[in-house]
């Protein structure tokens, strides 16, 4: 009864705006750890860029959980929204995470399979910022966003699958003859497969709100 009487009240659409604004600071910050991988002088630059979307999402989670304080009516449930924006403030987070300890060790070249799990997080950035627009009609859409969900799913069993070689690669070319070369190895390749949990965790939000409101 209570979600029946919810759907004829006018609902509060600003979240949505909010949503799609974070998830363009997602893609903001992942091109820019993409541009990091890549190594070579500018790694503090697209350090500082990351730094600076992570900063601009935190505004955007901020306007978000006062606006979930502010806000009668809801387009779903407050528990939802805080939960999603949480997820992804924590994808950007992540980023920002990795960013530091590539900063902290003064790495300036990469691993290919680091380059690609950030390749990877683009490109779940990219879906995240394709599906969050379809919420604001989810029984139409619940098909889509599922199959965004799956997608998702598949790019972090590919991280996860990028994160093993890369360790063993690491063991063999250095776990004998340079230790902290795979201790700092193992720390990057650690923080770029939370990086593709995060969206993950994001798609599993998305997902959970569809079930729950279709």
């Amino acid at each position: 009864m209570a979600n029946w009487f919810r759907r004829l009240l006018p609902r509060e659409d600003k979240f949505f705006d909010m949503f799609e604004r974070h998830a363009q600071t997602l893609i903001a910050g992942s091109d820019a750890l993409a541009r990091l991988l890549e190594g070579g002088d500018d790694v503090p630059r697209w350090c500082k860029e990351i730094e600076k979307h992570e900063d601009a999402a935190d505004h955007i989670a901020s306007e978000v959980m006062v606006s979930v304080r502010r806000t009668f009516i809801t387009p779903f449930d407050r528990g939802d929204i805080k939960d999603l924006i949480q997820s992804m403030d924590d994808a950007i987070d992540q980023m920002h995470q990795t960013a530091k300890a590539i900063t902290l060790f003064d790495v300036r070249s990469f691993d290919p399979p680091m380059v690609e799990m950030a390749a990877l997080a683009g490109e779940a950035a990219r879906l995240t910022a394709e599906a969050l627009p379809k919420m604001r009609n989810i029984g139409q859409n619940a098909g889509f966003i599922a199959a965004y969900a799956e997608k998702v799913t598949v790019l972090e069993g590919r991280a996860d699958h990028l994160h093993d070689t890369g360790l063993r690669d690491l063991f063999v070319r250095h776990g004998k003859t340079d230790p902290m070369a795979f201790i700092v190895g193992t720390e990057i390749y650690s923080h770029l497969e939370k990086v593709v949990d995060r969206f993950e965790d994001i798609a599993n939000e998305i997902h959970a709100i569809v079930i729950e409101h279709v």
